[in-house]
Parts: C-alpha cells; structure tokens; sequence
C-alpha cells in the first residue's frame, strides 16, 4: 500500500490549525461595566424590593464581592481614578464640568496599558475625561469609542441637532458625529457586542469598557414600557419618604431594568462565543444614587460623603479562576481596578507610574479562612466643585474600623463656616448615626494626620490644567463646548473662555453657534488670543462665520461674545477648523 505523504501532512496542518483554534487564548479577555448615578441600593442582590435586575443579580451571585468598596461621589472623579489607578486629584480631571472635567494627557490609562500588553480596546458609552484632542478616549488607547460628549447627553456638550435624545442619540465612532439608532444603552451595548464578536473572530484577547450614561438625568426620555411597569408599582419601600420622587424613580428604574437586560444580553452572548469562563467581568457604578432613596443599611446620595453617596457594589466574575459566591471585606476603591485588572491578565503595570491603588488579586483568590497577608491602609475620598483640592472639604478618610467625615457639600469651591468633623465606627454603625468624635479624639487626630499626609503628597502632584489643542493635524475640526470653558457666572455659565494651545501658528475657520437664531441683528465679537474680530449675526441667523483667523503658536484663550437683545452672551459651541493653504 503506498503511503500517502501529502495526505498525512494535509492532516497534520488541519489538527494543528483545529488545536490552534480550540485553545483558550491565555490571557483573559476582560469587562468593566460601570453605570452612571445608580447607587449601591439599586439591585435586588443589594435589598432592592421593588427594583428587578435578575441578570446582575446573576452575575453577583457568580462573581466575587466586594462588601466595601469605595468610589468619588460623582462621576469624572470616579471616571480618572478607574483609567489611572490613582487619585482623580493628581490626573487633573478634578470637577465635572467648567474646564474641570479633562483629564491631563500624560497619564497612561488603563486602556493604554493593556493595548501595550496585546489587547484590543475599545469603549462604550461615557468617557467624561476630555471631548477635544488630546484628550479623547480615542487619545487615550482605545482603539474603538463609541461615546457621547461631555458628561452625558442632553447637556451643553452635545450636538445642537441631538436635541437632548436619549433614543436614537447622535454620538461619536472614532471621532466621527454618527446617527445610531435605538435607545442609548441598548447601542452602547450592541457596538461592545459587534467589538467582542470581531475580536474572538481575530483571535484577540479584548479589554471593553461599557460606560453607560443611564441612569444619569435628565429622565425625560426613558424605556417607555419599563416606565409605565415602574409607574404602576408601589416605590415607597425604597424612597425613604420621599415620595414626590416617585414619578423621577420610576423613570430612573425603568433605565436601570434596560441596563439589567443588556447586561444579560452581553453574558449571554459569552456564552454562545464560548468565551465566557476566559473572561473576566467587572460590574460596579460611579457614585450614590441621583435621588435620595434607598441605598442598603446606609445613608447619602449623591455628592455626598457619607456610605450611600461613595459606596458601589464590586463584582467581578472570571469563572476559570475566581470562586463564586466568595465575599471579600476589606476595604477597596477606584484606583485598585486598574493594578488588579492588569495583575489578572499578566500584562505590565506601565513604566514609571505611581498607582495610589493596590493589587486586590490576593484577596480574591485566597483561600476560604486563610489569613492573607494584607497591609492596613487608610483610604481618602474627596471631591467638590472647584479646581483646587481644598483641605478637609467634603471628604471622608477610612481605614480598617473607622471613618471621618467632613460633610462640607459638594457644590462650593471653598469650605464656607465652620463644619464639623465625624467620626463613625463603620463595622458597628453603617449608618453613620452615632458621631464617635467627641469620644474617640486620638482616633480623630490619627485620621486627620493621615489625611494631612494624603493631602500634602496630591497637592505636590498637580500641575498647570490642561488644554485643548485646537486644529491640530489629530482632530482639524475642534468642537469647543460650554463643558469645558471658564464661565464667567455661576453654572454652566452665559459667557465664558476657553483655554487652548496650538503646536504652531496656522491659519483656521472660525464658526461661532447659537441654539436659538437671532430674533434680531446683533454684532458678534471674537477673541484669539491678543487679536479682535468682529462679526454681524442678521436676525434668523444661528451661526456666523469668521474666515482667516490667524492662530498663534502656544498657550491662547478664546472666547466669542454675542449681544443678544442688549444681552450680552457666549455661543452654544465654537467650532475651530483648520484651513489648508
């Protein structure tokens, strides 16, 4: 019989094509979820009676949990300290809005470390780290965004024809103004779904960041048939008394049902890929809920820095390698995500980067009852509006047993009167009903000398804000929003400047943007740098254009003033667009 070499070989090539194929890829492919003002107290797995999220529910069940984690009480915070591993203090990303919410450039994200560890990166949803170059998550290492601008849709940051939807919103595909189709988690969801399919197909091990928007207001455009369930159930259990809320609750649950559904939409779709033992999850939210309700054994919402307003459920499934069911008690927080995600998948912590965060890889992979080796620390949380970081304002300091607070509120820049220092033991007192601070000042004295340390090493660390490059080669068309100008009134602000710089002189298209046309002709000034150019808008008109505007290389500021019925007012968006010549 004679042998048939071409054959065999044949065979051998198509068993190790077939072995290749059907191996684990060794690195796990890795999740991070993170939903945007829905609180600790917004799951069935949490307590939550009226609330249905079986798929979360679900996931915790399969996940290890985390029974005290902490996060800032709002979101860019939160955001710059997930990407970094460190306090949002030294990143830059200081406020949510005002200039405040840009995170500085040199850090290296999360999603940078892992693209240089072989992963595929992409995002999902909400960034709020910096809409212009270099900026952008984009700028920052992944490789494929779909997100909105600024701090979520229907705020100042959006396109004007957006028109505040929530269904069928205008976002952004690589930089890209793209009509999507459907509610906004659900396209959230389905582009990770498409990202992860291309990626198994290319044989890649994937880091994917959903950022969903929802629950986030404003709560007019809701999943119509999840409100109507939620408006037709009994919300008064979890509403604390607040019952005018209910109607805003049950808006709010209805996006966080959605959210549930395509949480389970994603596992499921694990599944069918056959993936889902290789990946891991990470489920958590941003900040205490944006109404005062129900938030577990706790109090707060919110901006607040009591429990309810920084405490987030941590759950993170990897059923290849972690033990479902297992709860882990020691304290964590935002800026361990990133040390431990990267400690999971074997890839580098990045060259010359100082985490503030810690592995937490030990604490959920030790044994049921051992005693592992785990370093006490003392934990800081702060945030309130401003750009500075003002000492024991609006902060709590936590360690092994007890916490302080400084309830200061998050809303102004400066401490204003005299506010009193709190000190709760946490393991005992969860609702931080009983000020020990009278009665345990040593333990003050310590928290607050630790605080001082905390507070002195991230003071050291901050530098000048950073700015927009505009027109750059990276990003032509800059879009400067009111996210991100120096209002000179308070909010959002009716004026305002933007601060920028340019690698080089160069010439561009300035378009100035209203969001209601003249009612009548009003003149229109704007201002680059040391130069004036002067404009006519003519009743009807929202936009006008100035051509040839000379750009000066470095730092500039921009601003653009309107006189709007002897009201004198800035533009909606300035949009920067450079001119080839």
């Amino acid at each position: 019989m004679k042998f048939d070499v071409l054959g065999c070989l044949k065979l051998v090539v198509g068993l190790v094509f077939w072995f290749i194929n059907t191996t684990v890829v060794a690195q796990p492919n890795v999740i991070v979820i993170m939903t945007d003002d829905q609180g600790f107290g917004d799951f069935g797995v949490t307590g939550n009676t009226v609330l249905d999220t079986p798929n979360i529910d679900k996931l915790a069940s399969q996940s290890v949990t985390f029974d005290r984690f902490y996060v800032s009480p709002v979101c860019t915070p939160t955001r710059a300290s997930l990407m970094t591993g460190r306090y949002h203090q030294r990143t830059g990303a200081v406020d949510t809005w005002r200039g405040g919410a840009m995170m500085r450039p040199d850090e290296v994200t999360m999603a940078e470390a892992m693209r240089a560890g072989g992963y595929a990166t992409g995002i999902f949803g909400k960034w709020h780290l910096g809409d212009c170059y270099p900026m952008r998550a984009m700028d920052q290492g992944f490789d494929h965004a779909l997100v909105h601008q600024g701090g979520g849709l229907a705020q100042p940051s959006e396109p004007i024809e957006n028109r505040k939807r929530y269904t069928d919103p205008i976002l952004f595909r690589n930089g890209e103004e793209i009509q999507t189709k459907g509610y906004c988690t659900d396209v959230y969801f389905s582009e990770a779904i498409n990202f992860i399919v291309e990626k198994v197909q290319d044989r890649k091990p994937f880091f994917a960041y959903i950022a969903t928007n929802a629950p986030h207001g404003p709560f007019h455009d809701v999943p119509k048939d999840l409100y109507e369930k939620y408006r037709a159930t009994d919300l008064s259990p979890i509403l604390l008394g607040h019952e005018g809320d209910a109607d805003v609750v049950a808006r709010i649950f209805a996006m966080v049902e959605n959210v549930d559904q395509n949480v389970g939409r994603l596992i499921n779709e694990l599944d069918r890929l056959g993936i889902a033992d290789n990946t891991v999850v990470v489920f958590m939210v941003d900040n205490g809920p944006n109404t005062r309700r129900y938030v577990g054994d706790m109090r707060g919402k919110k901006s607040e820095v009591h429990d309810g307003g920084v405490r987030s459920p941590l759950f993170i499934r990897y059923p290849a390698k972690f033990k479902a069911g297992r709860r882990v008690m020691q304290n964590a927080a935002h800026i361990d995500i990133m040390p431990t995600l990267l400690d999971v998948a074997g890839v580098d912590k990045p060259e010359g980067v100082k985490f503030d965060g810690r592995s937490l890889l030990r604490l959920i992979t030790a044994k049921p009852g051992a005693n592992v080796s785990w370093d006490p620390r003392t934990i800081v949380i702060q945030a309130h509006r401003g750009n500075s970081s003002e000492r024991f304002h609006n902060c709590m300091v936590i360690n092994d047993h007890w916490k302080l607070v400084r309830p200061s509120g998050f809303g102004k820049q400066k401490v204003n009167g005299a506010v009193q220092f709190e000190l709760y033991n946490i393991d005992l007192d969860p609702k931080e009903s009983k000020n020990l601070a009278g009665e345990q000042a040593s333990v003050c004295e310590k928290l607050k000398t630790d605080y001082l340390a905390w507070h002195a090493d991230i003071s050291g660390s901050i530098k000048e804000r950073p700015r927009i490059e505009v027109a750059s080669r990276h990003q032509p068309k800059t879009v400067l929003t009111r996210q991100d100008w120096l209002p000179h009134d308070p909010g959002w602000g009716s004026r305002g400047r933007w601060l920028v710089t340019s690698k080089n002189a160069k010439v561009a298209k300035v378009t100035v943007l209203l969001r209601v046309p003249m009612k009548e002709n009003g003149p229109a000034n704007l201002t680059v740098g040391e130069e004036i150019y002067v404009s006519l808008f003519k009743q009807g008109q929202s936009s006008v254009v100035f051509d040839n505007i000379e750009l000066p290389e470095g730092d500039f500021e921009v601003e653009a003033i309107i006189d709007r019925q002897g009201q004198v007012v800035g533009p909606w968006h300035l949009v920067v667009e450079r001119v080839n010549r």
